[in-house]
């Protein structure tokens, strides 16, 4: 193949080391190694396989931004002779992604979240001090070795406001600092030490109604000893005794639903792939929780990673996967040091690859860092992402139980509910159903954040209502009055607070026209400007949308540009004029946006005008 390299643009060593790191050492001209002279250099021995590494690519661009600082014209080069990828596509791979540089950048970055919990947390305050003291956001620090970007949501929410240090070089450090503070971040940037990474410790530390948080915080994340003498796998063990039909059984009578959004039964979907004649079949753990105000997962990863794998290895065993893969967040370093730690004991330990327990069952499982998209949590978006291109979603039918990752049957789950999957094997399907309510069954992890008193991840069984999760949190700190909740995230809706008694299960929300989504739930006192909250909400659907879909890419612009008039005053026509195109638009996402980004891009904004009231005086 001719791939039209970017003229004079050598790799550096330093580059060439790390594209190696992931990739090996070059063993033909046709990966990148040198050419031969005679007979051998007409000879095409390798191209085919250098083509079939594709789905390294992303890896490899990670490994140079993160020993490099940035991707250089010269360092794509490499990459592309590499893997026999034309430069073009490469690049249109590496600027797909928030968190990859294709320009220069010092070593050291700090990003600064300026998302939504944050923003109730003083965000706004840390970035006009940064800007103040430091300079504007790419600006370089006068010894040129460090910088600041603003950054979406890091999932740290219970801890807000949040950044994360990144530092480039041989031996790359990624740390998160929450919550973090103007003098604290100005000195990250003058080359100062992060600390300690945030303990991670549930509000609910103790409390013998746990299933799912029931060992974080009291069980060491990085003892495979100390997980097996908290019951860790003692549900595998059971598993391979129901046998794979006798686990997807008991899971079809548990009525467990997934807890990602789209609330579909997790028992069908894993009978779907296990029938499927091709093979191999395939598992994505989905941990890119990109909706802001969502951290759940992050909060399993870190304080109970072997749950994690223990509980994929269940869904490989039933289904017939050989080969997982767990898609984690790039924004996530914490939890990504934790699970491979986990992977790394259990590998050793015979819980992964051949044999496992002694059993005729084999798997083995792989992470996949992202890099700062929030449409990989959709589910072909990952595909394509792990495959090495753009991550934006495929059209579906087929879908991906039947053609998904690398085109084979697939099953995808999020890690809330494959935790889930332990205690309905343990306890038994009916015993699982037992707890909640007949048409939501188990128990649900909310992410708490905003103006609560005690922020976090909190478990409570289906049919609580938004009132008690509230008062399980603290309520509303300061002597402050509630002014709404913002229930689901950015995709989600609002609620009044006089629509509290409403019951947290999947029929109750429906009824109610508002959703669970993730589990977010942030509470916004009277001090929050709903406007620009609105309009922090809408940017971020701008900035997101991947741009493959027309009523997508234009609609998320058109709304934010109706909220900017609204808010300055400077209406087309009238208020009234401006909430019907608002109205248009959205109801264009819904109709015609190929994934769930553009079909909910506006739900939160259209609830907060028709619930809230907001930009025509109060509450509707």
């Amino acid at each position: 193949m001719d791939l039209h390299l970017v003229p004079d643009a050598e790799e550096t060593p330093a580059e060439r080391a790390a594209v190696d790191h992931v990739l090996g050492p070059p063993e033909s001209g046709w990966d990148g190694g040198a050419r031969h002279d005679g007979a051998e250099r007409n000879t095409a021995r390798g191209g085919h396989d250098a083509r079939g590494r594709r789905h390294l690519l992303l890896p490899t661009l990670w490994s140079l931004q993160e020993r490099i600082g940035w991707i250089s014209p010269g360092g794509l080069n490499y990459v592309c002779r590499r893997l026999t990828i034309p430069p073009a596509d490469a690049y249109g791979v590496a600027t797909f992604y928030a968190l990859l540089a294709v320009e220069p950048r010092p070593a050291r970055v700090v990003h600064v979240c300026e998302d939504l919990a944050c923003r109730c947390h003083g965000s706004h305050d840390l970035i006009a001090q940064l800007e103040e003291r430091f300079g504007t956001e790419g600006e370089l620090s006068d010894d040129g070795s460090s910088t600041w970007y603003r950054s979406p949501c890091l999932g740290q929410c219970d801890r807000a406001p949040a950044v994360m240090l990144a530092v480039a070089g041989n031996e790359p450090l990624e740390r998160v600092v929450a919550p973090a503070a103007a003098p604290g971040v100005l000195s990250l940037l003058a080359g100062g030490d992060a600390g300690p990474e945030p303990a991670c410790i549930p509000p609910q530390l103790g409390e013998g109604s746990l299933r799912l948080l029931r060992r974080v915080g009291r069980v060491d994340p990085a003892s495979l000893d100390d997980y097996r003498a908290h019951d860790g796998y003692a549900a595998l063990r059971h598993a391979f005794s129901l046998g794979p039909e006798g686990v997807i059984r008991e899971l079809k009578d548990s009525k467990l639903q997934g807890r990602g959004g789209a609330a579909f039964p997790t028992g069908v979907k894993w009978e779907a792939v296990a029938r499927q004649p091709a093979q191999p079949h395939y598992l994505v753990c989905n941990a890119d929780e990109s909706e802001p105000g969502t951290f759940k997962d992050r909060v399993l990863l870190e304080g109970d990673p072997f749950a994690v794998i223990e509980a994929m290895t269940i869904a490989a065993y039933a289904t017939n996967c050989t080969r997982g893969y767990v898609y984690m967040r790039g924004e996530y370093p914490q939890a990504h040091r934790a699970l491979e730690r986990a992977l790394a004991q259990a590998r050793s330990r015979g819980y992964l690859g051949d044999g496992i327990l002694g059993e005729r069952f084999s798997f083995e499982i792989e992470i996949r860092k992202g890099a700062g998209a929030y449409i990989c949590g959709e589910e072909t978006a990952i595909f394509e992402s792990i495959e090495g291109k753009r991550g934006e979603p495929r059209n579906k039918p087929p879908f991906p139980v039947v053609e998904g990752l690398f085109g084979k049957p697939t099953v995808v789950n999020n890690v809330e509910t494959l935790v889930n999957v332990l205690d309905v094997v343990l306890r038994s399907g009916p015993g699982f159903a037992e707890t909640g309510t007949e048409s939501s069954t188990g128990t649900k992890l909310f992410c708490l954040s905003g103006h609560v008193a005690r922020p976090g991840v909190y478990e409570v069984p289906f049919g609580v209502t938004l009132r008690d999760l509230l008062d399980l949190a603290g309520g509303v700190p300061g002597g402050r009055s509630l002014q709404a909740v913002l229930m689901g995230g950015a995709a989600g809706g609002f609620l009044r607070p006089d629509e509290l008694d409403l019951p947290l299960t999947f029929e109750g929300v429906r009824e109610a026209k508002t959703t669970l989504g993730s589990g977010v739930v942030m509470a916004l006192d009277d001090t929050v400007d709903l406007p620009r909250f609105l309009m922090r909400i809408a940017a971020f659907f701008r900035n997101e949308s991947c741009g493959q879909c027309v009523p997508c890419r234009v609609g998320t612009v058109r709304q934010q540009e109706a909220l900017a008039r609204l808010l300055s005053g400077r209406t087309n026509g009238g208020v009234a004029r401006e909430l019907a195109v608002i109205a248009e638009v959205g109801q264009c996402m819904r109709d015609a946006s190929i994934c769930g980004l553009g079909q909910t891009a506006s739900s939160a904004i259209e609830s907060a005008i028709g619930r809230l009231g907001v930009f025509q005086g109060g509450a509707a």
